[in-house]
């Protein structure tokens, strides 16, 4: 499994990009969907990615392995 190092550096990337999707293509239209809209998408998934990482470092420090 990955460490919980990996999971914060890919939710921080993920939310990056999806911070910049969202505030800079509000003018860039798509016929099948809005970059704006997938930009909040990529902000929750990297969100939550960051949770997990939290998570597994917090289960870790308790003594808790993950399998």
């Amino acid at each position: 499994m990955a460490s919980p190092a990996r999971h914060f550096t890919e939710g921080a990337a993920a939310f990056g990009v999806g911070l910049a999707l969202r505030l800079f293509t509000e003018d860039v239209h798509i016929p099948v969907f809005t970059l704006t809209k997938v930009g909040v998408v990529l902000m929750v998934i990297g969100g939550m990615e960051i949770l997990y990482g939290v998570y597994r470092t917090a289960s870790s420090r308790s003594g808790k392995t993950s399998s």
